[in-house]
């Protein structure tokens, strides 16, 4: 489940990193060479990897040896945990154009569809941990519920008088019909539809 966090400002440890950098530079200038290595490493090694700046529309999802931590959703320059792991997750509205593909509608007739899907991630969480690859997961759930609504309708209602939706003439139902078919496949990977257009 996602939890969200504002970690401490980065900029009292900014100025923090420089000190200490500055005072390993000068204990070398003196010749004092273990005491200002030390300090060095430290600062470089232990204090650096905890900077982070957040840009708007992203978030860092924190993870400790592999155990989930928290979200940062809010932009700006942080400082966290160095042993933190910060993996990047965007928040931006995301338009997705699924390649025509060739499918049969009700009656068996072979058509070409194609989408436009419009997504984002809601749930930081799942996107992280439920699956490898969330833009290829999208796409390959988006083709299997454009087959799955290809096969709920009829192209026109030629053959089939009685269809008072058809893929041809609909467009409005169609279009939520898919959204709906989408979204109940990307829930367990913490995404939202935004919009459905069917081509």
């Amino acid at each position: 489940m996602e939890k969200t966090i504002k970690p401490t400002s980065g900029w009292m440890m900014l100025l923090l990193f420089f000190l200490l950098l500055a005072a390993g530079i000068a204990l070398l200038i003196t010749r004092q060479f273990i005491p200002g290595v030390i300090i060095l490493v430290l600062d470089i090694a232990f204090i650096s990897p905890g900077f982070l700046a957040i840009e708007p529309n992203s978030s860092r999802v924190l993870t400790l040896f592999g155990e989930y931590i928290a979200t940062i959703k809010e932009s700006g320059f942080f400082y966290a945990n160095p042993f933190y792991t910060k993996k990047k997750v965007s928040l931006r509205a995301v338009t997705l154009d699924v390649p025509t593909i060739k499918v049969n509608d009700k009656q068996g007739n072979p058509i070409m569809i194609g989408a436009v899907v419009t997504y984002r991630v809601n749930d930081t969480y799942k996107v992280a941990f439920a699956v490898e690859n969330y833009p290829e997961f999208v796409k390959i759930q988006s083709e299997t519920a454009m087959r799955k609504l290809a096969g709920m309708y009829s192209y026109d209602n030629w053959e089939d008088e009685s269809a008072t939706i058809t893929l041809r003439s609909s467009f409005d139902e169609v279009n939520h019909q898919l959204a709906h078919e989408i979204s109940e496949r990307l829930q367990i990977a913490g995404m939202e539809i935004i919009e459905v257009y069917v081509g």
